[in-house]
């Protein structure tokens, strides 16, 4: 028995020291001669729960934050810089927010701005703060715990009186909240009359929605997409590879035809000279793409919306009986096939989930996959109300990981901290029990006195050295806010997203090509608070 270990254990060791990686040209797709390698800690894709690839026959997409993957520091800034010119504008804000720069690196997905008080908070599974800014000023302990910990009644921190902050896009918005916060608290006469916290969010997301309305984004990407989109080269490879396996391929996004056209080109159109060739080529990679598809909506069952047909050529929209050409009335120009493609994807505008189903002939919404990065968006909906499999992009797990691998003796160290605190706490609470005693002797007392001052002491140094390692671990991932998954030692609220509604997550989409499309996704044994000690974890 033992040899049959060893032997499992070579391979195991011969195949960790064959890495996926190809001189630093970007990592083997699974379906390469060169592939089914180790895959790196920050591209693998961990389970929730078990998904057998098997029984999947369509896989969807969700476009941006999903395929696109946006660079924050000047995506996220183009749209700070817009947000704030709509403010002073057309929303009467002071001419010195025009002054003002955006850190896109200071706000975390997960966070919860409270519009009421102007505050934004980081807190646990059980949605008890564990961390909270005024602005950006940090709340000490005591205003924390007077203001979101001394009630009757929980508080639900949803909706209308809480923002989440769960999406990439929000982030920029958090960040000019808590701006406006500071700024009001410092310059009251310098906003607009009657403006509290609440109405200051309300117009900072008055002054995103104008900045989607009228295209100012998106006409700045679609002059330059390589300055705001990562040109990731492996969605083609994993797009043909998941198309070979036999699976059908979909996209859905909120976005419409045109721009759609232009960031889908970009990330999978020919490339000729380092330059994008513009033409329809990515739709050979797709059997249907719905745009327009008004998310999270679009799950419902009960949605009614038109469902419209969309000729490429002309962006022009045509109607369909559920998905089934109708013939169009009046002198309208013939369709053809767009050329070059072996097999004619259909491009639609909005519809609803039971048309997509009728569209790829889904049978049990268990046999579908969608890629999406927001939870609430994409997957909650598609999970909950659907029963569709889910996969979450979560572009910071790459990072994350990476430095739970480099931190991991030092979590362990601060365990031990922990363990110890503990231990002495309970000799300290022995120690004053036993003085209660009658009987006990005047020396004897004094001794056991003596031993105790020692033990609070002793309590107090490590109590002191575990929080400021705790602290310093903390800060290794983000200086204000700590590790993205974790609130204190409790999983954070949005990790329990994560572990409620994604079968799968990863960092990027592309990280399905460094998988078998037939792979079997299992998740790792659940633990209880009661099994870590006798299994030794």
């Amino acid at each position: 028995m033992e040899g049959n270990h060893k032997d499992v254990d070579d391979v195991m060791l011969q195949f960790k020291h064959k890495v996926c990686n190809d001189d630093g040209q970007g990592l083997f797709i699974w379906s390469s001669p060169q592939g089914g390698c180790q895959i790196d800690i920050g591209k693998r894709i961990f389970c929730n729960r078990s998904l057998n690839m098997k029984n999947i026959v369509a896989v969807g997409f969700d476009m941006d934050y999903t395929l696109a993957q946006y660079m924050p520091e000047t995506f996220e800034s183009l749209a700070y810089e817009g947000t704030i010119r709509k403010l002073v504008y057309d929303l009467g804000y002071h001419p010195e927010l025009l002054d003002w720069t955006f850190d896109w690196k200071y706000m975390v997905r997960g966070l919860v701005l409270d519009k009421k008080r102007g505050n934004i908070l980081k807190m646990d599974r059980h949605k008890y703060v564990k961390v909270a800014y005024h602005g950006f000023r940090e709340m000490s302990k005591e205003d924390k715990v007077g203001t979101y910990g001394n009630t009757l009644t929980r508080d639900s921190f949803d909706e209308p009186d809480y923002a989440l902050i769960d999406t990439l896009f929000s982030l920029a918005e958090a960040y000019l909240f808590a701006q406006l916060v500071d700024f009001r608290d410092k310059n009251p006469s310098k906003i607009p009359d009657g403006a509290d916290y609440s109405r200051m969010y309300k117009d900072v997301r008055a002054a995103v929605d104008l900045c989607h309305r009228d295209g100012t984004l998106k006409q700045m990407v679609a002059k330059d997409p390589k300055k705001y989109i990562n040109d990731d080269t492996s969605i083609v490879p994993m797009l043909k590879m998941l198309r070979d396996s036999g699976r059908s391929t979909f996209l859905v996004t909120n976005s419409l035809w045109d721009y759609t056209n232009i960031v889908m080109n970009f990330l999978c159109g020919r490339k000729m000279d380092g330059s994008t060739t513009s033409n329809f080529d990515w739709l050979q990679y797709f059997d249907v793409v719905i745009t327009g598809s008004a998310k999270p909506g679009f799950f419902h069952d009960d949605n009614r919306a038109n469902l419209f047909e969309v000729e490429p050529e002309s962006g022009m929209l045509l109607n369909t009986d559920n998905g089934t050409p109708m013939p169009q009335v009046g002198n309208t120009s013939p369709r053809f096939p767009l050329k070059g493609l072996k097999k004619t994807c259909r491009v639609f505008q909005g519809g609803s989930v039971g048309h997509l189903h009728k569209l790829l002939s889904i049978e049990s919404s268990s046999q579908v996959l969608y890629v999406g990065d927001h939870i609430y968006g994409d997957i909650l909906r598609s999970k909950k109300v659907l029963g569709w499999r889910t996969m979450l992009v979560v572009p910071e797990l790459e990072r994350e990981v990476k430095l739970l691998w480099e931190l991991r003796d030092t979590r362990k160290q601060l365990r031990l901290l922990r363990n110890e605190r503990d231990l002495i706490e309970d000799n300290i609470h022995h120690l004053k029990w036993s003085l209660k005693f009658e009987g006990v002797q005047p020396d004897e007392k004094q001794m056991l006195a003596t031993e105790l001052s020692q033990l609070e002491s002793q309590k107090e140094k490590v109590r002191l050295r575990h929080q400021l390692s705790q602290r310093e671990c903390h800060q290794k991932f983000h200086n204000v806010w700590g590790q993205l998954m974790k609130a204190g030692y409790q999983n954070s609220r949005f990790a329990h997203q994560v572990e409620r509604f994604a079968c799968l997550y990863t960092s990027q989409v592309s990280n399905l090509s460094l998988y078998s499309p037939d792979k079997y996704y299992r998740p790792s044994e659940d633990f209880m608070p009661h099994e870590f000690d006798i299994l030794g974890m």
